[in-house]
């Protein structure tokens, strides 16, 4: 009797650096979201709406960049992704009041 043993692939370097790097763009999204909600002065407030869209768009890239590398986890990152951008936990629970 023969056994077949399926092989596992390594897990791709590039791949999991990208998702440790989307990772903390997320964490500093949370946190330019948190900086904006606190910011008082015109300029600051400002400052935190480019901020909060230039981490949107690094987001965007890697989330493009992990899509190529692995299709089946893209729709799981789009959906995380939109619901952090919203505002929303998995639950769909508000992260931000």
């Amino acid at each position: 009797m023969r056994t077949i043993f399926s092989k596992k692939s390594k897990p791709d370097p590039e791949l999991l650096a990208l998702k440790a790097e989307l990772q903390e763009a997320q964490g500093e999204l949370s946190l330019a979201y948190r900086r904006f909600d606190q910011a008082l002065d015109p300029e600051l407030v400002e400052s935190c709406v480019y901020q909060i869209s230039a981490v949107k768009a690094r987001c965007n890239y890697l989330i493009r960049a992990i899509k190529a590398r692995e299709p089946e986890t893209a729709a799981a990152l789009s959906r995380a992704m939109s619901r952090r951008t919203r505002g929303e936990d998995e639950e769909g629970d508000a992260l931000w009041t």
